[in-house]
């Protein structure tokens, strides 16, 4: 089977990662099969006491020890995802996309130590910042995420990390990484640079390739697609690998192999998704951008959208997440909105087969920008998935939910 390092276009890597004979099975085997199957174990039996004395002294997937470093369910997903960066030298799982974000910060700060986060973050990781770590005496300071090079001037002594989202989850700001990348290299070399990178992945944006050091994904998103499982990862270069890891094992992180295999399946089929997702997506937000009722649209793709530039500088393609700012109305105006979508659910998450819709509110998670911007006193912001439904069916319920606003507005 094709290693990761070998010339193949991402599409091929996604359906070839992982597959290593080892942990299939071989073509002169009866047994040998397409996809590595489920290794459920905990207890992993040595043939004598010399090899349980030298199993301590390998630490890397492909070798087994005991359950917490997996089997190779686990190792066959993490390979497949390291392929999917560019530049990647390893990955860890981790039982969530917050348990892998906070497992990553945890690998490089420490007491006293400054980190910088994009304002645009997710909720989660800020309030991880500003509880957890502040807790260990860990300051978070908080940037514009248009700020480019100019991140240069918020580098202290004390900085050891930064880290990226791009674009934000709700409002949709791209940043410019390799700037960002390339003025904090020059002002501290140490510094690590960590991008959650779940709405491009690795296979619209490669982050590493960039210049950040750690790509993270909520998996439970894009990866999975189907909506059923929690699971989330980090990719990094050689140079982090050994912490990332070592502070995953230290702190006992450990992913089912039963997900990891779900995980696995849904990865084959990224390639055709992503695309769908993307190109759904970008219909309706063009229908939407022409509708009377709608002030703004946030998707990266659409040249009106902030960071657009950027985004087709570094971007491969987009996916299936935006917002839109409603043109007026009331909270009111815009329940009613969602509330009478009937092919949008209303729930969390986003990356699988099925749309969703949610009111989202940018303005309590900010502290170094502002929302909404000037001129614009409303501003009220919906969020959309586009899942794999035909988007001419989307369009037509959308078109109700908008009539729906306009006459509770």
């Amino acid at each position: 089977m094709p290693k990761p390092t070998d010339p193949q276009s991402p599409a091929t890597r996604l359906v070839t990662g992982g597959r290593r004979a080892e942990w299939t099975g071989t073509a002169d085997q009866p047994g040998a099969v397409v996809s590595p199957p489920v290794w459920r174990a905990s207890t992993h039996l040595y043939p004598d006491t010399a090899a349980l004395k030298s199993g301590p002294k390998t630490n890397e997937d492909g070798r087994f020890f005991y359950g917490r470093r997996g089997s190779p369910t686990q190792w066959a997903l993490a390979e497949a995802l390291t392929a999917l960066e560019p530049g990647g030298h390893g990955t860890m799982l981790y039982p969530s996309g917050v348990a892998a974000i906070t497992g990553a910060l945890l690998s490089v700060l420490s007491p006293g130590d400054v980190l910088l986060m994009t304002d645009s973050a997710y909720d989660p990781s800020r309030n991880f910042a500003d509880g957890f770590l502040r807790r260990f005496g860990i300051e978070t300071r908080y940037y514009d995420p248009t700020i480019g090079a100019g991140v240069s001037a918020l580098i202290c002594e004390r900085t050891r990390a930064i880290l990226m989202e791009s674009p934000g989850s709700l409002t949709f700001e791209v940043q410019d990484v390799p700037a960002i990348c390339q003025a904090a290299r020059a002002a501290n070399p140490d510094i690590a640079l960590l991008i959650d990178n779940t709405w491009a992945t690795g296979h619209f944006m490669p982050a590493l390739a960039l210049g950040a050091d750690m790509s993270i994904l909520a998996c439970t998103k894009y990866i999975v697609g189907h909506s059923d499982v929690m699971l989330g990862s980090v990719t990094t270069t050689e140079r982090f690998y050994p912490r990332l890891r070592q502070t995953a094992q230290a702190l006992g992180t450990v992913v089912s192999p039963d997900d990891a295999w779900l995980a696995l399946r849904g990865l084959r089929t990224l390639d055709v998704r992503l695309r769908q997702h993307q190109a759904s997506a970008l219909k309706i937000a063009r229908w939407l951008y022409a509708h009377p009722q709608i002030a703004r649209v946030l998707h990266p793709a659409l040249p009106s959208c902030p960071g657009h530039e950027v985004w087709q500088r570094d971007f491969t393609g987009s996916s299936g997440l935006f917002s839109f700012v409603l043109n007026g109305g009331s909270d009111a105006a815009r329940a009613a909105l969602i509330d009478t979508l009937t092919l949008f659910g209303i729930g969390y998450s986003w990356g699988g087969f099925e749309s969703l819709a949610i009111p989202v509110d940018p303005a309590r998670c900010r502290s170094a920008t502002s929302w909404p911007p000037a001129g614009e006193p409303n501003a009220l912001v919906v969020r959309l998935h586009i899942g794999l439904e035909d988007p001419d069916d989307l369009i037509a319920d959308l078109a109700k939910g908008l009539a729906a606003f306009t006459m509770t507005a």
